[in-house]
């Protein structure tokens, strides 16, 4: 398998919720001209599939997940050759259309705004995209929080962020990423701040909710122990481009590019934890 011809995991078109063709990113270089951060990166999501995203920092994993999301830095440019959503060419009105995806990010506390009590950016989201009024945007919130096993909801919504603990915060994240209806939900390295144990109950509960609401999940992480535990199917990543894909079992088991070889060489053993995550939620 070479740099220029990844294969994306094989399925039937049918099955595929998102196909990209040909995605190009470029930044404002610090001296002048441009630099190249995606370079003509190709890829299908299958649906109701958990697909990670992996490679070392700078290899674009963020910038892919961003460039999908339409929020890229100030002077970026993003162009693709082509885009399907469920089988249907949206290449042309992804600039006024938004795909139905939702993001996670790190660092929630980036995210919250610190002022504003937890019930107040779920209830937001509740009423922008599910069009409902604030009584009824307040009863969802309530149910997102229990959907992502965070005891006593009622009391969670009336907590500001720097209330809760690290992973109560990344549940609370993720309970205002479903309010908003995606069918693909994008997740940016969300355990990268936790430790193991509370890793291991977050990397669980995106597994149910996956299961639960028939969710498509991308997950970038740096950490192939995750991947194993979690993922469906990888993209590798390297120099903004992806260099390889396939089956978790396939790519970890046959890896056919010196990249991906170098990757899984040098990684530790998936920590057992992961590989027997419980979702027990509490004060997590």
């Amino acid at each position: 398998m070479t740099d220029a011809a990844p294969q994306s995991p094989s399925a039937d078109p049918a099955d595929i919720l998102l196909s990209v063709e040909g995605l190009d990113v470029d930044l404002p270089g610090h001296t002048g001209g441009r630099v190249t951060v995606l370079d003509d990166v190709s890829f299908d999501v299958p649906r109701g599939r958990v697909v990670g995203i992996v490679g070392e920092s700078g290899s674009g994993k963020t910038m892919l997940l961003r460039a999908l999301m339409g929020i890229l830095p100030d002077g970026a440019t993003r162009e693709w050759r082509r885009v399907l959503l469920d089988g249907d060419d949206v290449t042309a009105t992804l600039g006024r259309r938004r795909l139905p995806a939702a993001m996670v990010f790190q660092d929630p506390m980036t995210s919250f705004n610190p002022l504003v009590r937890i019930g107040g950016h779920l209830t937001e989201v509740a009423q922008r995209f599910q069009k409902v009024g604030k009584r009824q945007a307040t009863v969802l919130a309530r149910e997102a929080l229990a959907a992502v096993r965070i005891p006593e909801p009622e009391r969670v919504l009336s907590r500001y962020p720097h209330e809760l603990s690290g992973g109560m915060r990344q549940r609370a994240m993720i309970a205002m990423a479903l309010l908003a209806q995606p069918e693909l939900l994008l997740a940016d390295e969300p355990t990268t701040a936790l430790d193991a144990t509370i890793q291991a109950q977050i990397l669980a509960l995106l597994r149910t909710l996956q299961s639960e609401r028939s969710l498509t999940v991308l997950i970038v992480t740096h950490d192939l122990g995750v991947v194993a535990a979690v993922c469906d199917d990888v993209l590798v990543m390297k120099d903004g481009r992806i260099v390889e894909s396939g089956s978790v079992d396939r790519v970890f088991a046959e890896p056919q590019h010196p990249y991906t070889k170098e990757l899984l060489d040098a990684a530790p053993d998936a920590p057992a934890e992961l590989g027997a995550a419980t979702d027990q939620g509490g004060d997590a």
